[in-house]
This record gives C-alpha cells, structure tokens and sequence, in this order.
C-alpha cells in the first residue's frame, strides 16, 4: 500500500501546507495531490512544492477539462514535472460538473465521455512527440477548423521534450466512465469510492481492460511512467 496525501485546493487566501508536505515526504509518503474548484488552480502549487521536495509524486486531483485545453494541460504537467526533475507528476483530470463547466468556464457540458476519450488521446500524443499533433475526436479536433477559423492552422511537436510515458488519471464514477478510466488511462481516482462498493465496480474495471488489451489489468501493472 503506498501513501498519499490531499491537501485540496485553497479557501480565501492560498496557503500551502509546506510543512506537512515534508513531514509526509519524510515518512515516505508516495504522493501529494492538489485541487481546483472555482479558486486557486492545481498545477501552481505544484510548481512551487517541486521546489522544495525531492522525491515525492506531485499529483493533480484533479485538473478539470473545462479550465484548460488538453494541449495546455500537457504543457503545464510536462513543465512541472521537467522542474521537478522528472518522472514526478502525476495528471489527474476530471469534468468536474455542468455548475462549474457552464457557469464558471462558459462551455457547454457536451458530452464528457467523448470529451476524456479527445482529451486523453490529445495528451499522449503531445507527451510521447512521434509526430506533429493531429487528432480529429467527437468532441475535441486539432486543427481547429470550425466557425471562425481561418483555416491556417497546423499540426505541431512540442518545443519541450516531456516524459513521453508521463501517467494520466482520471477521476470518475459512473458505469460509463469508470471502465472508459481502465481502457485508457494509467491511474484511477475513484470518486466516493468505499470498498463494499468493489464487487460492483470491479466488473466494470475488468471490461475496460478487456478493451484495452495487452494484458492490462488489476493484477498487473501497466503504467506508463517512465522508469526512475
């Protein structure tokens, strides 16, 4: 069992728990994760812990989808990580909820499934750099060749060279998206999880790694991190 610790996002004034981040690195703690709701975002204060830790896993729980492009999002993980000397952070994404996504990011809530399944595959690609970054999704496409594009737009590599295995998690919790969470991404963050609820989710994690194949599953480890 490996340890992580929460500390959230912050309330009026952002005041990071630095202390008791030591304290759990100290003790061995695996991870420290970080929020964002409609205030202080999750991948700042990672900046500044990477700063001052040396071998903790900086995790984001959980960057929501509507604050950012997924583009973006790889920008600001990759960065971070390249800061902390590599092979440290952990991108934990999530919808987060039609109050905030429409009403705080002005997006229309569309269709997250296909929305996690664009944004995922965007960031494996802008990670991994084996070519100029094209994907043309249900939700997401890049280039961007909708209303009030001037159609000039072209598939780029990133200047920075990222972890290409960099893990991605993602927080979910209904049917749909916890077993599109085993197919695709590397980490779970169950929301409400308890563990009585496990004979029921477990046959929903099995479906998704039987989508993704390669012998992906419970009892084997499959992430995409690049060894220390």
């Amino acid at each position: 069992m490996k340890l992580g610790l929460s500390i959230g996002y912050s309330g009026a004034e952002l005041k990071l728990p630095v202390d008791k981040v030591l304290l759990a690195e100290r003790l061995g703690f695996d991870s420290v994760w970080t929020a964002e709701a409609y205030g202080s975002d999750a991948i700042t204060p990672l900046a500044y812990l990477a700063a001052v830790t040396r071998r903790i896993r900086l995790g984001t729980g959980i960057m929501q989808l509507a604050a950012r492009p997924p583009a973006t999002a790889a920008m600001a993980a990759g960065t971070v990580d390249a800061l902390a000397g590599g092979n440290r952070v952990i991108a934990g994404l999530g919808v987060s909820g039609p109050q905030i996504v429409e009403g705080w990011y002005g997006q229309p809530w569309g269709k997250p499934y296909w929305r996690v399944r664009d944004y995922v595959a965007i960031m494996r690609k802008v990670f991994e750099r084996k070519d100029p970054v094209s994907h043309e999704g249900r939700e997401i496409s890049l280039p961007y060749t909708g209303p009030g594009a001037l159609g000039v737009g072209k598939p780029l590599v990133s200047i920075l060279h990222m972890n290409p295995g960099l893990p991605i998690w993602l927080g979910t919790g209904t049917e749909a998206m916890v077993k599109l969470t085993a197919e695709i991404a590397d980490g779970w963050l169950p929301l409400g999880f308890v563990p009585r609820l496990m004979p029921m989710l477990r046959p929903w994690l099995e479906e998704g790694f039987r989508r993704a194949g390669g012998g992906k599953g419970l009892a084997i480890s499959r992430s995409r991190r690049a060894p220390r």
